[in-house]
């Protein structure tokens, strides 16, 4: 919580709560239910939950904002940016019926209103939302192709709608498959420690 702070000074006390929350919830329920790997559990905060807000810290999302989380595994990133952005909508999928429920699990108990959870394919949603965020769940290129169809053209963020993805290394080869336009943003430039030296946030917005 302390490297939370840090970074996300101004929480509300809820916000405060549901956070420090976080942590006893992920350790009952992935004793259960493997969603996040033995050693990063103790490293949950900075690994899981910061690297998720890495996303807020290149879009402010408005209230009213609809966010679509691919392959949310655990629930990241749609958790924590649920937590930070209580007036924005949250729809999490993934395949895995057993991370799904642990996602729910962690949302209700959180008292999350704003979070759907939900066991589809994302090729079967029919629906639309302003972002779709993701983190590392395969190469940009089939990515994009999943998701095409799911982005409003118009909002009411600073930015375009768009894509924001999670992803670490070296891009460059991947990148050169994505003919869309795109941001590269490091996520060094806004923490200081050494896990975010190659961890970025992929910006494409929608045609």
């Amino acid at each position: 919580m302390d490297l939370l702070l840090k970074y996300f000074p101004n929480l509300t006390a809820e916000q405060k709560e549901r956070f420090a929350a976080l942590d006893g919830l992920y350790r009952e329920w992935n004793a259960q239910i493997n969603v996040i790997s033995r050693q990063d559990i103790d490293a949950l905060y900075e690994k899981h939950v910061l690297h998720s807000l890495g996303i807020a810290k290149i879009v402010s999302f408005k209230p009213g904002t609809e966010i679509l989380d691919v392959g949310t595994g655990g629930g990241f990133p749609g958790i924590p940016l649920a937590i930070l952005f209580p007036m924005v909508d949250f729809h999490l999928v993934d395949s895995i019926g057993k991370k799904i429920k642990v996602v729910q699990e962690v949302s209700n108990a959180l008292g999350l209103q704003n979070v759907k959870a939900e066991q589809i394919r994302v090729e079967q949603l029919n629906t639309t939302y302003d972002f779709v965020v993701s983190r590392a769940v395969t190469r940009l290129k089939p990515f994009l192709g999943w998701i095409r169809y799911k982005i409003h053209k118009s909002g009411n963020n600073d930015r375009p709608n768009g894509v924001l993805y999670l992803k670490g290394g070296d891009l460059s080869e991947e990148l050169a498959e994505v003919p869309d336009r795109y941001r590269v943003y490091d996520l060094s430039d806004y923490y200081e420690e050494p896990f975010f030296e190659t961890k970025k946030v992929i910006y494409i917005p929608k045609k």
